[in-house]
């Protein structure tokens, strides 16, 4: 049985993709060459330029990978209860699990805003596990006087996580961030 040629695109985008993954957690971004990549992948330089224009469109391409594997990370296991406030607390602990995979901080919260911009961050982020936040905060915030501000609570929550995750990342008390993220929870529903 033949591969069909769309098959073996998207094998060479997962196998370039792997590479520079690797070289970007091992090296930044800034200090990875594309010959260091297209020898770690095992293919030519034309083959990583038939399916990325350059080194910048391949770490888009990974960066994108780790926020919807973080985004499916998430959202993996159902929310048990119908509880919003103990939806986002299960969220908030499957987020932090999520960001421990080794390098994924440094690719999404360092490298990624500094070479693709903060606004390419922040359409990624909306797309992937910033929704999902918004959509648990509408619910929690229903009936409250933060009703109707979901957009702006969840762009503002969104951050606290991510300062959350880099501390967490560099050695701080993981339980500490996540009572002090339900506070600001609490806090928003009082």
């Amino acid at each position: 049985m033949s591969i069909s040629n769309k098959a073996r695109s998207e094998a060479m985008r997962r196998t370039l993709v792997e590479a520079a993954r690797s070289l970007f957690v091992e090296k930044g971004y800034a200090d990875t060459a594309t010959p260091d990549i297209v020898a770690r992948a095992g293919v030519t330089r034309g083959a990583m330029y038939h399916h990325f224009e350059d080194k910048k469109a391949l770490f888009r391409a990974v960066v994108e990978h780790e926020a919807a594997a973080v985004a499916a990370a998430i959202d993996d296991t159902p929310f048990s209860g119908g509880n919003p406030r103990e939806a986002l607390l299960e969220g908030t602990r499957r987020y932090f699990d999520a960001m421990t995979s080794d390098g994924r901080t440094r690719l999404m919260l360092l490298d990624g805003p500094s070479v693709l911009g903060w606004e390419a961050i922040r359409e990624l982020d909306e797309r992937t596990a910033e929704s999902r936040l918004r959509a648990g905060l509408e619910e929690l915030l229903d009936g409250t006087p933060n009703r109707g501000k979901a957009d702006e609570l969840a762009m503002l929550l969104s951050a606290a996580f991510d300062r959350a995750a880099l501390a967490i990342a560099g050695g701080a008390d993981r339980r500490s961030w996540e009572r002090a993220i339900l506070a600001l929870i609490d806090g928003l529903a009082a």
